[in-house]
């Protein structure tokens, strides 16, 4: 799906080579890249199934795809000097009550075995799966639910990809960090902001996002996760969709970090826990923004608000005349 090339491919022909615009836009930019495999938007997945298709020609194309998709990804590795992680996630799943639930899971697993059957370096790329309660076309039954891929994730050696909009409307993926962290050696997390539903709003200042970068600082989790950005909006300037979405995540982090954490840790497990009550409510009201704007200053970057004027300068001359 992000391929640059003039070349006609198919998913099943991919290779680094097909890519090389992006790496060479990522070294003028000192970015690293990720990746994802591409499970959908293909003739191979019109009735809703890739990986665990019944039909071993279809599955042996995704199969391919998957694999082919890895070596890009350590080829991004590899030349940008960062590690590439590449995320799977795939489509399928029943719009309405299936009798076997437990076939296609089956199927699904053997598919994932396959893909990951080689060892690649770790240095440069690194393997995450990512679940999903229901999609459009998929409401009664996905097959790669979130029990499949912790169970998948852990005993294989990969990532687990937690994404906010791919639960339960009452589900928050925090609760769940220290209880993955323990039998995991790494996670993903995909920051996002549902509305009812996985439709990735733009991420704000809200208390899920507050509580997702407490559970990160609190119990020492930044070292081992990758936290990626999930979201869009067609509605509003897509630069400062993102700039709001990342500053928003670092303020999440940031007030995290100005927590006492080691002694809230003392009182509580000393059982006073009125002490622990009255301080996380009175820390609610300490000046948070002005160690968020000392910091912006410092690195150089605008202070409140001030960047949005040159987001829309940006959009008036060189957006708008795309």
């Amino acid at each position: 799906m992000y391929i640059d090339t003039d070349e006609k491919i198919d998913l099943d022909e991919i290779e680094p080579k097909h890519y090389e615009k992006w790496v060479a836009w990522a070294k003028e930019q000192g970015l690293g890249l990720d990746f994802n495999p591409t499970f959908f938007s293909h003739p191979n997945s019109e009735d809703g199934f890739t990986l665990s298709h019944p039909d071993k020609k279809i599955r042996d194309f995704w199969i391919e795809h998957g694999k082919r998709a890895r070596k890009v990804a350590a080829y991004f590795g590899e030349e940008l000097g960062q590690t590439s992680v590449n995320n799977f996630w795939v489509p399928d799943g029943f719009k309405d009550n299936p009798i076997d639930h437990l076939a296609p899971r089956k199927r699904l697993m053997e598919s994932l075995d396959e893909i990951f059957a080689e060892d690649l370096d770790k240095k440069y790329t690194l393997d995450a799966v990512e679940s999903k309660l229901f999609g459009l076309g998929a409401e009664a039954y996905t097959v790669g639910s979130h029990e499949f891929y912790m169970g998948y994730g852990i005993t294989r050696n990969k990532l687990v990809c937690l994404d906010a909009g791919h639960f339960h409307p009452t589900e928050v993926i925090s609760n769940k960090l220290s209880s993955l962290s323990l039998f995991s050696d790494g996670i993903l997390l995909h920051v996002s902001r549902p509305v009812r539903w996985d439709s990735d709003h733009v991420v704000i200042m809200d208390d899920e996002l507050q509580e997702i970068g407490r559970e990160l600082v609190r119990n020492d989790l930044l070292g081992k996760t990758n936290i990626g950005l999930d979201f869009f909006d067609a509605t509003i300037n897509r630069v400062a969709a993102w700039v709001i979405g990342t500053r928003n995540t670092i303020k999440a982090l940031l007030k995290a970090m100005l927590e006492p954490t080691e002694y809230l840790k003392k009182i509580e497990l000393e059982g006073d826990y009125t002490t622990r009550l009255a301080l996380t409510e009175e820390l609610k009201d300490f000046p948070f923004a002005a160690v968020w704007d000392y910091y912006c200053e410092a690195q150089n970057v605008p202070v409140r608000e001030v960047w949005l004027e040159e987001v829309k300068k940006y959009e008036e001359n060189t957006l708008l005349k795309r």
